[in-house]
């Protein structure tokens, strides 16, 4: 009886409420409410500022004929002069190429190695081997570079433990450690033993998002171990594969300076020189100034802030979130 009253028109009808419109808190509501927030980011800000923004700042001396010797404000601006001097610099293109082949030789190989100990590492059952397994491949990455040169050097070194065993058994010394044409292949084996637990790592904690019913459907409708991997798996980790290889595109041109000085006497300065050595050579104990190594450096920087907006522009042409949204 009460519905066909409720259906003939002129009954009256129960008052509905209207829904609440929240209403956007101020900048002093917000600051009041999340100051315990703010104060525990206050430590890393403090290091942001102290050491990445001030320091971004004095790029300037790029463009100026800078010398420590005289106040900052009575350095002459000389524009784009120092670039010229880099780029017309005998040992800078010989350095550029060493580095785009290291950078290239460890994202065509170290960043796949990471995915497939990840994939390996979660198709583990047995909770004690994926334990011990884990932290043999992650333990190298917290050893400095020059325990990393040294373990290499005890064991593939001309009088390391391969060489002595090759001369036990009537064979030659090894002089794998001083050969320039396979400083390429022995960078990799080093980046591979040190950093491909990282990475590890990062995949793993992606993996660990995935729904596990995804798999168990999947099984049920007869998917087998590669199937489940390549229609789930790895899309599952894919935002975060993009994300690192925008990340690694970023930092192309800065692979590192102490493995390459460590090695540069046994295996030459023109198989190991790259940017960052380059700029420690020909700047800070070399012929030239401040200025010069600051230009290097900003180019450096420039170029990964290209290679970085191009390949989100990519990302997001994928459908993939990259590091940023579009505005």
């Amino acid at each position: 009886m009460a519905a066909l009253q409720t259906s003939v028109p002129g009954a009256a009808q129960a008052p509905t409420e209207r829904p609440r419109v929240k209403r956007k808190r101020t900048v002093g509501q917000r600051f009041r409410h999340d100051w315990p927030l703010l104060l525990l980011t206050l430590p890393a800000m403090a290091q942001l500022a102290i050491f990445f923004y001030w320091p971004s700042a004095w790029n300037v001396i790029a463009f100026m004929d800078y010398s420590p010797h005289r106040p900052f404000w009575e350095n002459p601006i000389v524009g784009f002069a120092w670039f010229g001097r880099l780029f017309s610099d005998p040992y800078f293109l010989p350095a550029l190429g060493n580095t785009l082949k290291f950078a290239l030789a460890q994202l065509a190989f170290v960043f796949p190695l990471s995915i497939v100990l990840a994939l390996v590492m979660h198709s583990v059952v047995s909770t004690k081997i994926r334990s011990l397994f884990q932290s043999v491949v992650y333990l190298p990455y917290f050893f400095s570079w020059v325990l990393v040169v040294t373990v290499f050097v005890q064991m593939l070194g001309s009088d390391g433990l391969v060489s002595n065993l090759l001369l036990q058994s009537g064979g030659d010394r090894l002089t794998f450690m001083t050969d320039g044409d396979s400083f390429v292949f022995l960078a990799w084996m080093q980046w591979a033993w040190k950093d491909a637990g990282w990475g590890m790592i990062i995949f793993l904690a992606a993996l660990a998002s995935i729904n596990p019913s995804l798999y168990e459907a999947a099984a049920v409708d007869g998917a087998g171990r590669w199937k489940r991997m390549w229609h789930i798996t790895l899309p599952g980790i894919r935002p975060v594969i993009v994300l690192l290889l925008i990340l690694q595109l970023g930092g192309i041109l800065t692979v590192g300076f102490e493995q390459y000085q460590l090695q540069r006497d046994s295996v030459g300065f023109g198989a190991t020189e790259v940017l960052d050595t380059f700029v420690y050579y020909r700047s800070i104990i070399g012929p030239q100034s401040e200025s010069f190594g600051t230009a290097a450096g900003l180019f450096k920087g420039v170029i990964g802030l290209i290679l970085i907006l191009i390949a989100n522009n990519v990302a997001h042409r994928l459908g993939e979130q990259g590091i940023y949204q579009k505005s």
